[in-house]
């Protein structure tokens, strides 16, 4: 009985301890509260007095977060920002590489094709909560968005 009660209570603990994992930042709270709960962000972004906290979560992972702070230092919005909503807000021959970090983060994969002259950046999502996905995005050599196209993911498609 003893060792029920003692694991009991240690689960118990170990989910109150991941429970922050999957609690979402209400708006209003403090950056510091944020990052108590998020821990310390992959990057951070300046945008004239507001700030963009940025979570990435691995070369496997489908989700990336982004947390806009306030002048007043706090939370505005806390949002997942890898979705065909957030890549369709980037302009073809207008974006840099900094405003595609601060709109959907860091990508997965970074490539070179000298064929074309272009940097891709890839970005594993899951387009309409559904549909394992990828987005690429191909950067001249000044660093200017100069196209977009969104496939499968190849890391799941089945070889038979």
């Amino acid at each position: 009985m003893k060792r029920l009660i003692l694991l009991a209570f240690s689960l118990s603990m170990l989910l109150s301890g991941c429970a922050s994992l999957f609690t979402t930042p209400q708006p209003g709270i403090s950056e510091q509260e944020v990052i108590a709960l998020k821990g310390q962000p992959d990057a951070v972004y300046q945008i004239g007095d507001t700030r963009l906290l940025e979570w990435s979560v691995g070369a496997w992972s489908q989700y990336a977060y982004m947390a806009k702070i306030g002048a007043d230092g706090k939370l505005v919005s806390y949002e997942q920002v890898l979705t065909r909503e957030k890549f369709g807000s980037i302009p073809i021959d207008r974006f840099t590489k900094l405003d595609v970090l601060k709109t959907v983060g860091h990508p997965t994969e970074v490539d070179y094709l000298p064929l074309i002259d272009r940097e891709v950046w890839a970005y594993r999502y899951k387009e309409e909560g559904i549909w394992n996905s990828m987005m690429y995005i191909y950067f001249d050599s000044q660093g200017i968005v100069r196209r977009m196209e969104n496939g499968m993911d190849p890391m799941y498609l089945r070889a038979d």
